[in-house]
């Protein structure tokens, strides 16, 4: 079968069975969906052989590239071993060795506040890591005898997963309104997204207004708010909305302040994505409870990890009877084929010096940045390392949006699909977030197909 005869047997079974996620079907079945069957660095290629760079790490997984030797041959040995085995009631060294190096890795992260973070919690991604976190949180004021602490606190524009708590958690009406009457109750804080400013004031000018309004919220309601849940430095799905300095300090003084567990979800953020490890060592922050999936294992395979205090842990410590364990796990929970990937990942981070390395490729990024933010439809662009937002707008004076209706991200992301690059828009915002390993000249021709795309797309 040739491979063109391939593609529309693949295609029409595609339609014929399949359910894409955020995709609306009906547009997908009148279209040609690229098939890939190959990666290779930050390239993947397509089933008819043409390759294209890979712009979104593959949805924001890829750390070190398609195809990394060293992550390809910890899976292969790990494979010869053991592929699964359950995590209720045993153990196996891969999940023991990486609980190790996470904690480790913390800790030499957060160098100059030093982090009490000490227990790793495993589940399977990130609405997942965060649904733990949620739990984790709520049972451990019970436990310790505060039972009025039952409720969240939670950002507009914030995003935190699919799965019922996560959904309650976040602040998209776009993604999770429809399936308000499922969800509990939470309380919402300002977004800090200073170039919609929900109050119309502008930074610094404002002195971080957003904050005054939630310490108002949590000096109401601190009896009743068991943790608060933030994407530390930049809400990622909200828009790639980059918090002004001293905003993610800030809130770790008042949960301080108020006896409220910070819960950061680095589901996007962690490992290395914002230029480093972790996105809460930009204002040397410790929260009391961490999640991490998507980059820990470099993109290869499912693993999302809930990282609590030992205080916390200690709570839920009892005799048998008095049930104070944490009910909660899941089937692939500390998968050792997930785990030995998450192990070479980390080690490549150390062997590749690929923070080090990646200061030049974010100066290299800005510069093109520079170019993009003097286009006529580009409102704002937003960077933070390799997690960059480029918010588009009908008229760049007023800030007008563009209708919905209009897909401009997406006319975008097809422009750029054209000429070798492969995006996904967040409305229309254009994100870019390729992987840690790409090279200068690759970063070049990043920035460069986006503007063509842009300037193509909006006229």
């Amino acid at each position: 079968m040739s491979s063109q005869s391939l593609k529309k047997h693949l295609e029409r079974l595609d339609k014929k069975y399949l359910w894409h996620p955020f995709t609306q079907m009906k547009e997908w079945e009148k279209e040609s969906p690229i098939i890939i069957i190959e990666g290779r660095g930050s390239f993947i290629k397509d089933i008819s052989g043409r390759w294209y760079l890979d712009g979104v790490s593959s949805i924001w997984v890829t750390v070190h590239g398609h195809r990394k030797k060293e992550i390809d041959d910890a899976i292969k040995g790990q494979i010869e071993k053991v592929s699964h085995s359950t995590f209720l009631g045993l153990t196996h060294p891969p999940a023991i060795e990486l609980a190790e190096k996470i904690i480790t890795t913390i800790n030499s992260s957060l160098v100059t506040r030093h982090s009490s973070l000490s227990r790793v919690f495993y589940s399977d991604n990130g609405s997942t890591a965060v649904e733990v976190a949620l739990k984790m949180a709520f049972q451990y004021w019970k436990h310790i005898g505060v039972k009025s602490k039952t409720r969240f606190l939670s950002l507009n524009n914030a995003y935190h997963g699919d799965t019922i708590g996560a959904v309650s958690a976040g602040g998209m009406d776009m993604f999770h309104k429809v399936f308000s009457p499922l969800l509990f109750k939470t309380y919402k804080a300002p977004s800090p997204y200073c170039y919609r400013c929900e109050f119309g004031k502008e930074h610094p000018s404002c002195k971080l207004y957003c904050l005054k309004v939630m310490d108002g919220m949590m000096k109401r309601y601190h009896k009743e708010i068991a943790g608060l849940i933030i994407e530390p430095t930049v809400q990622g799905a909200g828009g790639m909305i980059v918090s002004p300095p001293g905003y993610l300090r800030g809130v770790r003084k008042l949960c301080s302040k108020y006896n409220v567990l910070m819960i950061a979800d680095e589901v996007a953020t962690g490992f290395g994505r914002t230029g480093k490890m972790f996105a809460c060592e930009h204002e040397d922050v410790s929260p009391d409870i961490l999640c991490v999936s998507k980059g820990i294992t470099g993109g290869y395979l499912p693993l999302a990890a809930t990282i609590a205090t030992e205080e916390i842990y200690n709570a839920f410590l009892g005799e048998f009877k008095e049930l104070k364990t944490f009910f909660h796990g899941h089937t692939y929970s500390g998968n050792p084929l997930a785990c030995a990937a998450a192990l070479a990942n980390i080690e490549v981070f150390k062997k590749d010096k690929t923070l080090k390395m990646m200061q030049r490729k974010i100066e290299i990024l800005e510069k093109g940045l520079t170019e993009i933010k003097k286009l006529p439809h580009v409102g704002n662009v937003r960077q933070k390392g390799f997690m960059i937002g480029i918010e588009l707008v009908k008229n760049k004076k007023t800030k007008t949006p563009y209708p919905f209706e209009e897909k401009i991200g997406w006319n975008v992301c097809h422009k750029a699909r054209a000429q070798g690059l492969l995006l996904r828009p967040l409305g229309n915002v254009i994100v870019l977030m390729p992987p840690l390993s790409i090279s200068h000249d690759e970063l070049e021709m990043l920035t460069c197909i986006t503007a063509s795309a842009i300037k193509e797309a909006t006229g």
